[in-house]
Parts: C-alpha cells; sequence; structure tokens
C-alpha cells in the first residue's frame, strides 16, 4: 500500500498540470464548452451537460471529477451564452471552477466563425492536516487547511459548418506559482495554476450505409509540460449510436459509446486503460455522461448534431 501511495503522489506531481490543473473529459469532443469558450451558442438550442469521471479506479486518494455545463444562443442568433460549473478533487486537494462563457457568431463562407471570452473563479482547498510529511520546516505544514481563491479569464476562436470544426483556445491566461505568490496576501501559502492551451479539429466522413465516421484531434500544452495529443475515432451507427476510441499520448487507450435516447436527451459512458507503470496499480477509468438539450428548435433539428 505505501508503493502504490508513493506512485500515485509521483503521478500527482509529474503529471499535475493534466490530473490536477486541467481535468480532462474522455467526452470532451461532444461537448466544446469544456475546452473553448468560443463553443456557447453553436447549437440552435439549449444544450445541457452533466458528467462523472472517476480516475485511477481502485488507488486511493486518485483523482474524482464532476463537470456541468449550460449554453444556448440568443434570439438574434450572433451571442450565445455559456457557463461550466467543476469540481475536481486529487488526494487532499480540491478544486471548484466557476465560468461565465460568452461568444459572439458570424457567417464565414458555408460555416461560422466565433470568437469567445470567458471569466470566473477558481477556488483550491487542501487538507494538509491529513499528510504525513518529513519536512516540519516547510510553512505549508504550518496549516491544517489552506484555500485560495483565484480568479482567470481566457478566450477561444471556433470554426464550424455541418461536416467539420476546427477552434484554438487559452481558456486559462492568468497563472499563479507558489514560488511567486504576490498576488495573494503575504506570507500565505498559494496553489499551483499554470496557463493552458487547446487546439482542436474535426470532421465527419459519410458513407453510402448507415455509418458515419468522425475523425477528431486535440493537441493540449501547459506551462512546464510537455505538449500532449489525442487522436480519436468515432463511428455513428444509425444517427442514434456513437461508438469511438481514442489514443492519449503517453497516458491511456479510451473506447467510449453515446446513446441518443430521443431528439433531446442522450448518455454515454467512457473506458480508460491507463499506460505505463501506473497502469499496474489501478483498474482504469471509468466516466460518466448525461445531456439534455431543450428549447423550441430541437424537435425540428436532424438528430444527433455531430459537433
Amino acid at each position: 500500500m505505501r508503493r502504490i501511495y508513493l506512485i500515485l503522489v509521483f503521478a500527482m506531481c509529474c503529471s499535475s498540470a493534466f490530473a490536477q490543473q486541467s481535468p480532462l473529459m474522455s467526452h470532451y469532443m461532444f461537448n466544446g464548452l469544456l475546452l473553448n469558450p468560443a463553443y456557447a451558442g453553436s447549437k440552435e438550442y439549449v444544450s445541457t451537460t452533466m458528467m462523472y469521471r472517476k480516475q485511477w479506479a481502485g488507488m486511493e486518494g486518485a483523482p474524482v471529477t464532476y463537470s456541468g455545463t449550460i449554453h444556448g444562443l440568443l434570439k438574434k442568433k450572433k451571442l450565445g451564452l455559456g457557463m461550466l460549473l467543476q469540481q475536481d478533487k486529487i488526494g487532499v486537494t480540491k478544486q471548484t471552477d466557476v465560468y461565465g462563457m460568452l461568444a459572439y457568431h458570424l457567417p464565414l463562407g458555408v460555416g461560422k466563425l466565433s470568437v469567445g471570452l470567458q471569466a470566473g473563479v477558481s477556488n483550491f482547498s487542501s487538507e494538509v492536516v491529513k499528510l504525513t510529511y518529513w519536512d516540519p520546516g516547510d510553512k505549508v505544514f504550518d496549516y491544517n487547511t489552506f484555500s485560495n481563491l483565484l480568479p482567470n479569464a481566457g478566450l477561444g476562436a471556433y470554426y464550424y459548418r455541418d461536416l467539420f470544426y476546427a477552434g484554438v483556445s487559452a481558456p486559462f491566461l492568468l497563472s499563479y506559482d507558489p514560488n511567486d505568490n504576490s498576488s495573494i496576501e503575504p506570507g500565505e501559502p498559494v496553489h499551483k495554476q499554470v496557463r493552458r492551451y487547446y487546439a482542436t479539429a474535426g470532421g465527419v466522413i459519410e458513407t453510402e450505409r448507415e455509418l458515419k465516421f468522425k475523425p477528431s484531434f486535440l493537441l493540449r500544452y501547459e506551462a512546464g509540460a510537455k505538449m500532449q495529443y489525442d487522436l480519436n475515432l468515432n463511428m455513428l451507427i444509425n444517427e442514434i449510436f456513437w461508438l469511438g476510441t481514442s489514443y492519449r499520448s503517453d497516458e491511456a487507450i479510451i473506447v467510449l459509446f453515446e446513446y441518443q435516447i430521443s431528439r433531446k436527451m442522450r448518455v454515454g459512458y467512457s473506458y480508460d486503460y491507463t499506460l505505463g507503470e501506473l497502469g499496474n496499480y489501478n483498474s482504469g477509468s471509468h466516466e460518466f455522461m448525461i445531456g439534455y438539450d431543450f428549447g423550441f428548435p430541437v424537435t425540428k433539428m436532424k438528430s444527433p448534431r455531430y459537433f
């Protein structure tokens, strides 16, 4: 058990940019608001999505993430509004994010181009009292619990049409460094939060049968870490059932599905098989998704939407 705990701590320290700083849901290609504020209002109705992710199942203190998003297009069909509520817990640290998005959509060729902004706060809280430590001189351990309310903001651009999309975003432009806490009250420890950048694109390939293929990719970069990528391929069967797989560089192989229960409601599940030595100490990651779309146009539109 001690060895497993140390491996988990090592993983959190070495990959905190991906496990704690920016929890990445495997269903993000069906909900672009998780990555890009310009996605807000990209559908002509109100779309809501809730997700639950249990990462590295079987390891004590492994990340658990809850996420909820809502977005829609205003009546004049130029402004989109969105909101993200998310909580990520890893070890003794809990991060709660509350962000609002505003996006402006304008026609561009056969598609539309959206530019978006987001702003909000991330609340970090660590129960240091639960840790066993060997450095009594570290000032962090002078606190049983410490927390920081860290404001942040970001922007993005998103181009989309019926069978193609592409986007770039920097949803968190402000960084906070524990070694330079000038922006926090003097003497208090500060949680680390780094800038992050995303680039993504995908499309739909139609066939003569009741099958459609949706290849896509994601590039992600955070300060202090190497660039990582996802390669995804999803297949749509009979317009109601998505089946897909992804490769997350050096981290996981993912299988997922999404079922369109009705024109308004959809559910999904994904399983991540952990790669590398860490995979010997957990049984993978599980993610559940449920979405509901409402608003007048939804009953008249083709189901499901591809992006």
